[in-house]
């Protein structure tokens, strides 16, 4: 198993190319299940959930072929074989569920496993299903399976959802492309990636107005047709590089960078002392002093604060100076790196969904364990401001949603290589 080794201490200067967003493509690729023709995503990312929804796609008779190193991917959903998505596949990755919408809106069944994914609470499925079920879909659980069948086809609803859910979201709005008739969902979901979809699907040939606001329209066409769309940037890993010069001094260059994906992150940057700045090419980032400054933070559904930045958030504050409160209102049980932070030095005190952070001047490097996608993130953030050396166990959570982090930190002058144990 692979571990990450850092070693503190280093000043960074450079530029780093982020990459296109894992939480995007992820959606992305399933809508290609909505049509014979083929999709095609340029700027993917390489990772390994990448890797997996191919699997589940290719599982169900889709031809995946990927280019120019894994940066374009080809899919064709022509010629289907199956309808059933697998649970030995599915409980990999939780995003695998929104294979469920076009399914049933191209082939009016579905057989779906419950998915799996990170540990940080229970992220129900039952905002997508109650939002088929209005478009006119019957789906009964059996045996850890979702049994959906839309005799006829699904039809156009009003689906209000009580969450702004962006899983939700995207599994309905793709769904609603081939329903008869116009949906219009409420309350929906607005992040970047929500919009990134909607543009895809319109290029498909779908009739769609109101992403990036909280109410969406869809009117139902009879097929969507090929077409050729770039992934949008990553927000998250971007926000976790531009978090890098924070932690260890210098200054990066995040190329790809832009300030309306991350407008909510960057407010707090600027409040903790550190300098964010538009470039020709992405956003420049720099400290103002030797120490960033205490911030409150609380998670919210975009525009608000990303919780998929909470963790490198909190390590950034363990050596701020002051005390932080970190209020994590999305998901519950997402303050298991604080531990680890603690055994690096931190001071911090966690009560339910309320963390609070008393900055200290220096981490000490230590052995640490990722116990999540983003909070292995934040442990190797953490090492680069630490004295000595930080060794990050579980990073193949890292590798589900970051392409070659130890590459990308080095090229600006971390002091950082993955070992295998």
């Amino acid at each position: 198993m692979d571990s990450i080794v850092v070693k503190g201490g280093t000043p960074l200067n450079g530029k780093i190319q982020i990459a296109g967003a894992k939480n995007a493509a992820l959606a992305l690729m399933p809508a290609t299940l909505l049509s014979e023709e083929p999709l095609t995503l340029t700027n993917a990312p390489r990772l390994s959930d990448i890797k997996t929804m191919t699997q589940l796609l290719q599982s169900l008779g889709v031809e995946v072929t990927s280019m120019q190193n894994g940066k374009v991917q080809v899919l064709s959903s022509h010629d289907m074989t199956s309808t059933t998505a697998d649970y030995e596949i599915v409980r990999k990755m939780r995003a695998s569920n929104l294979v469920l919408g076009p399914l049933l809106a191209r082939h009016h069944q579905a057989v779906v496993s419950l998915p799996g994914g990170c540990a940080i609470g229970a992220r129900p499925m039952d905002l997508h299903v109650s939002g088929l079920e209005a478009m006119g879909a019957q789906i009964e659980l059996k045996d850890g399976y979702l049994h959906a069948v839309a005799k006829g086809g699904l039809k156009g609803a009003r689906v209000p959802l009580r969450f702004a859910s962006v899983g939700a979201t995207e599994n309905i709005l793709m769904a609603a492309t081939l329903a008869k008739g116009t949906t219009v969902i409420e309350n929906a979901a607005r992040e970047p990636e929500i919009v990134d979809l909607a543009r895809c699907l319109r290029s498909m040939g779908a009739q769609i107005d109101g992403e990036g606001t909280s109410t969406i329209t869809i009117d139902g066409v009879d097929r969507l047709g090929a077409a050729t769309h770039p992934v949008v940037t990553d927000r998250i890993e971007l926000g976790t590089y531009m978090l890098a010069p924070v932690f260890a001094g210098g200054e990066v260059e995040c190329l790809g960078g832009r300030l309306d994906l991350i407008e909510a992150f960057v407010e707090k940057l600027d409040a903790a002392g550190v300098d964010v700045s538009e470039t020709p090419d992405g956003l420049l980032v720099k400290r103002r002093n030797d120490r960033a400054r205490a911030v409150d933070v609380t998670t919210e559904v975009f525009p608000g604060f990303p919780t998929d930045l909470q963790a490198q958030m909190m390590a950034m504050l363990c050596t701020a100076d002051g005390t932080s409160i970190l209020e994590e209102k999305i998901f519950e049980n997402r303050f298991m790196h604080a531990p680890e932070l603690i055994r690096m030095g931190a001071n911090i005190e966690v009560q339910g969904g309320t963390a609070t952070v008393n900055g200290v001047e220096r981490l000490k490097g230590a052995r640490v364990m990722a116990t999540d996608l983003r909070a292995s993130a934040s442990l190797v953030l953490a090492g680069l401001a630490a004295e000595g050396e930080t060794v990050v166990s579980r990073v193949y959570h890292l590798d589900r949603g970051y392409e070659h982090i130890e590459e990308k930190l080095s090229a600006v002058g971390a002091q950082i290589e993955r070992v295998s144990e």
